[in-house]
Formats: C-alpha cells, sequence, structure tokens
C-alpha cells in the first residue's frame, strides 16, 4: 500500500481512490461546530492559527487541500430572510429556501443553533406550488457560475497537483435532498403514494436542471469527484425503502451518473448521514463509486461495509466524534481498527460529522496527531 515516492495530492487522493499505492493516504476532515470552537477558545486555542474551512484545507493540521468549485445549484432568486415573530426564547422566520422555521435562540453561537429548528410549513405542497417554484431555477443564468472563473480558475486546472470537485459541500443536491426542502420530510413521505406524479415530475427536474447547470463547466475542464448530497437515511435505516428508490430515484440517478462520468467527472459520490446501508446495492448499480460520512452512531462502521460491499464501493468518514471525547487511550484504539482499510486502500478516515462539543481541544489535536501515524502506515499508539 505505501511507497517511498513522493506525490502530489491529487495523485494521492486518486491512488487510493484506485487502491494502489500512496506515500500515505489524504488527510481530510469536516469541520466543528461553533460550540465547540467556543470551548477550544477557553482551553488555550488560537482561533487565529486555524483556517477553518477544512473541506479546502488547513495548515496546522497538515490536511490536504481540495478545490471545490463553487456552482451555484440553488434557487435564484431564493426567498430571502422574512422574520415572522420573535420572543425572548425563540423566533420564527421565512428562511431563503421558502421553509417557515420556529428556531430556539438559548445557545446560538455564531449563528449555529445548539438543536434543531421546527419546520412549520415548505413552499411545495402540490404541482401548482412546483410549477412556480421552478421558475427560481434557471439552469443557464451566468450568476451560477463565479465572476471571472475561466479567466482566473480554468488556467489553473489543467495541470493541477491538487483534487478538483464540483460544487461546494452540500451544494450539488440529489434527489431525496431537494425533494425534502421543498416538501419536509414527512409532506414528501406520503406524497411517493399520495402524488406520485408530483415526486416523478421532481425528481426527473432536479436531473435535467443539475446536468445543465453542470454542463458550462465540465465543458472546459475535467473534474476529481462530485458529491451528491442526499441526506436520506435515519439512525436505523433509510427514510425512503429500496422499492420508492428504485421506481422514483434511481433512473435519474444513472442518467446523472452517466452524465458526469462521460464528461469528465471520475468519481461520483453520495453524502448521507444515517445508515444507508439497505441502499447501498441500488447506489452501486446507478453508477455511484463511494459514500460518505459512514455514521457510526447508525451502525455505518466502514470495516464492516467493505467487508460486505468490496472494494467497489470507495468510503470516506468513519470516525466516531465521540470516541475523540473519551481521551487518547480511546483514540488510538479506535484509529487502530481502520488500520487495515487505510492498508487496502479505497478508503479516507474522517470524523463521521462536525466534531462536537464534547471533544476537548487536547483531545483533538493527539486525534489528529495519531490520525497522520494512520494515514503513514505508522503504528497509533504511542
Amino acid at each position: 500500500m505505501f511507497t517511498d515516492k513522493q506525490m502530489t495530492q491529487r495523485e494521492r487522493f486518486i491512488n487510493v481512490m484506485e487502491y494502489r499505492p500512496v506515500d500515505r493516504a489524504p488527510n481530510h476532515e469536516v469541520g466543528v461546530w461553533a460550540q465547540t470552537k467556543e470551548r477550544w477558545k477557553k482551553e488555550g486555542m488560537n482561533e487565529f492559527s486555524i483556517q477553518w474551512d477544512w473541506f479546502t484545507g488547513d495548515e496546522y493540521f497538515e490536511m490536504d487541500t481540495r478545490e471545490f468549485f463553487d456552482v451555484n445549484f440553488g434557487m435564484m432568486p431564493d426567498f430571502g430572510y422574512t422574520l415572522l415573530d420573535k420572543t425572548e426564547r425563540y423566533e420564527i422566520f421565512r428562511d431563503s429556501g421558502g421553509i417557515v422555521r420556529k428556531a430556539l435562540i438559548d445557545g446560538t453561537v455564531d449563528g449555529m443553533r445548539s438543536s434543531m429548528d421546527t419546520y412549520l410549513s415548505f413552499p411545495v405542497e402540490n404541482a401548482g406550488d412546483f410549477r412556480e417554484l421552478k421558475k427560481r431555477y434557471e439552469a443557464g443564468l451566468n450568476g451560477r457560475y463565479p465572476a471571472g472563473w475561466r479567466e482566473i480558475s480554468l488556467p489553473n486546472w489543467k495541470n493541477r497537483k491538487h483534487v478538483l470537485i464540483l460544487g461546494r459541500n452540500c451544494s450539488t443536491a440529489g434527489f431525496y435532498w431537494r425533494c425534502r426542502e421543498w416538501m419536509g420530510t414527512e409532506n414528501l413521505s406520503y406524497a411517493f403514494y399520495d402524488q406520485p406524479d408530483l415526486v416523478r415530475e421532481m425528481m426527473e427536474f432536479i436531473a435535467d436542471f443539475t446536468i445543465e447547470t453542470s454542463k458550462k463547466a465540465l465543458a472546459e475542464s475535467d473534474f476529481d469527484y462530485v458529491m451528491l448530497s442526499e441526506d436520506m437515511s435515519m439512525k436505523t435505516g433509510p427514510l425512503i425503502g429500496p422499492e420508492s428508490y428504485k421506481e422514483f430515484i434511481y433512473p435519474h440517478m444513472r442518467r446523472l451518473t452517466d452524465f458526469y462520468k462521460s464528461h469528465g467527472v471520475k468519481y461520483v459520490f453520495v453524502d448521507t448521514d444515517g445508515n444507508c446501508e439497505a441502499l447501498l446495492p441500488l447506489l452501486m448499480d446507478a453508477g455511484v463509486d463511494g459514500i460518505w460520512p459512514l455514521e457510526r452512531v447508525a451502525g455505518m462502521d466502514p470495516v464492516r461495509i467493505r467487508e460486505k460491499f468490496g472494494k467497489g464501493l470507495r468510503l470516506m468518514g468513519g470516525v466516531d466524534k465521540m470516541e475523540i471525547a473519551k481521551g487518547k487511550q480511546a483514540i488510538e484504539k479506535h484509529l487502530a481498527a481502520l488500520a487495515p482499510l487505510i492498508e487496502e486502500g479505497g478508503y479516507i478516515p474522517t470524523v463521521d460529522h462536525l466534531v462536537s462539543p464534547e471533544v476537548s481541544w487536547e483531545d483533538f489535536q493527539y486525534y489528529m496527531k495519531r490520525k497522520m501515524d494512520l494515514l503513514s502506515g505508522r503504528p497509533v499508539s504511542e
């Protein structure tokens, strides 16, 4: 698995994905809750020594660099922000996606809430609502791409040494994700049965819109991967059953992955929290190459998933954030269990979600130090 040859970050990533030898596995991470950052500052961390955009990379922790080409796959125009009611304890507002939400004020740090909002209404209830909403998704708008991208970004992509991803994290919304944002989880669950024609229309539109919005970039350059955000699972299983997935989503996912791969995207990943195991055979058959973030509390053990699904499914994530909170010995034991996957390839370990406030600054630094040992094939215990 390991070689003494010094590699570029792009070579390192592709070799891991192709199960070829590397100087070390890529060092990627996700991020932290604002509440975690506040704790670490109290524990002596200098917040200005860290860059905080961990998807792109962070020199303090020797993370590998990734470039996310910032295509806007969202509404243009969006709904904006409208405050509807506010008390000392909560506020009710309509967000940019047209969702009316009730949010608890207590515990909020830098705009990040410590508890989930209550969702009161969504912009789509029926086919008429959806057809009106579609007007906000015109694919060909110049504003969907960064200004000057051809002159500034494109020349640096031709012989790049870093990994290039189409779309920022959570921007390239998948099928379930986007429909859930339009209708809400409960309403969408009913719609599969009560309004199947509407669901089919939405799924077809998502594929069409994503393809059309991506074409301009793919005509000019290849990309190393795209991450389709889905979040279609809960702790014990998916929010959509395999039969419904196969009927409503699979044909359009197949069409989308075929398009991406025929236009220079090397890998297609899916981002979903929770336990998506029951959907993995369909995802793989639809052309999906990998899954992230392998949430451990939901039973997504990357070692077990590799044993069950084989090398055809690349893996990212799988480090239990709660194990990091247990101290050095627990960190060493947890990382050591992942060593066989690192040796085999096709796997990049990251924390399985944002690092929680239960994790101390000392323990997180120790985790990152020991993880670098894991990535390099060295023992993870002192």
